[in-house]
């Protein structure tokens, strides 16, 4: 893998949430030059803290800024794309969708917008998506093959993001990737409303976790360095020109409930000993979600390397450096 990236000019929005980090921090071990979008300096964010950000070249701006995409891309002269750059909470976005819709639409046409228009320096562009695109169905797991049908602002605006990179693709020959993963975790994510961080938060503290649905969602959970290995590997493989315009799954395709996710922390924390508080108060959001990765396995080599409790114990570990072991 590393040798796809030795050299690479690479351009990465979103590069301060906990997933760019860890894909910043991947890229740069393989020997990439990076350049990422940066809105809002974040020294507690994984990038900063980890010093990476020194190692790269920071354009500063939104998504919705046209002219700071050109300065990432024209301007250091990027010759791959990873777009991660997203309003990523689903519940902000039942709150405020139009600035959703602003940055996760209106984003991501600007950026594949600029693409079109530099083409010619472009080889890589993977644009992640969500298995929220595929909208509510009772057809489990999501394939491929599946209709992006988003409901809510959320799923909306991650099926219109899906839809336009393969637009571009298609009108345009843009050679685009796009990802679908689940609920990705692990250590860096700070929005403590998600049920990984704000549950191994809580238990560190000694703290009742709480879960805001009644409990029985069920989830397609996905370690952020396995999330990381899936990109890189649609990235590198979309030198093979077939695979341009190409959507891929990305899952362990071991499904869990919001329930057996708690459990699955205490065990990781130590603290079998809190129950969690059961809220029942979840709105707007789809009840069952799993994704099929057969296509990934079978067409990019890719396979998961952390299952839940491995990757979990990753997570717990990091948080208790961050935060301190529990009390």
């Amino acid at each position: 893998m590393s040798g796809a990236w030795e050299g690479r000019r690479v351009f990465v929005t979103g590069a301060t949430g906990m997933v760019g980090a860890w894909l910043v921090k991947a890229l740069l071990r393989a020997g990439a030059q990076v350049t990422a979008l940066v809105l809002d300096a974040d020294p507690q964010s994984e990038l900063c803290r980890s010093g990476d950000i020194a190692r790269v070249s920071v354009v500063n701006g939104a998504l919705e800024d046209l002219r700071a995409l050109e300065r990432g891309i024209v301007g250091q002269d990027a010759d791959s794309v990873f777009h991660l750059g997203a309003q990523a909470i689903v519940e902000k976005a039942q709150r405020a969708p139009l600035a959703t819709f602003e940055t996760n639409i209106r984003g991501t046409y600007n950026l594949l917008e600029v693409c079109r228009l530099h083409a010619d320096r472009l080889r890589r562009i993977v644009v992640a998506s969500s298995d929220k695109a595929y909208g509510e169905t009772a057809d489990l797991p999501y394939r491929e093959t599946m209709a992006m049908d988003g409901r809510h602002p959320y799923e909306v605006s991650k099926s219109c993001a899906d839809l336009l990179a393969r637009s571009y693709h298609a009108s345009y020959g843009l050679p685009v990737g796009i990802a679908r993963c689940g609920n990705i975790y692990g250590g860096g994510d700070l929005h403590w409303d998600r049920i990984v961080p704000g549950t191994i938060r809580s238990l560190l503290r000694g703290e009742r976790p709480i879960i805001r649905s009644d409990g029985t969602y069920v989830r397609d959970y996905l370690y952020v360095e396995d999330c990381v290995s899936g990109y890189l590997a649609l990235g590198a493989a979309l030198d093979r020109r077939e695979l341009s315009g190409e959507a891929f799954n990305f899952s362990t395709e071991s499904w869990v409930t919001v329930r057996e996710i708690v459990a699955a922390i205490q065990k990781a924390t130590g603290r079998t000993d809190l129950d969690p508080v059961v809220q029942n108060q979840a709105r707007g959001e789809i009840r069952s979600q799993s994704l099929s990765s057969g296509k990934a396995r079978e067409r990019l080599g890719w396979r998961a390397a952390f299952d839940l409790d491995a990757g979990l114990r990753e997570t717990v570990a990091w948080y208790e450096r961050f935060l301190g072991p529990a009390r």
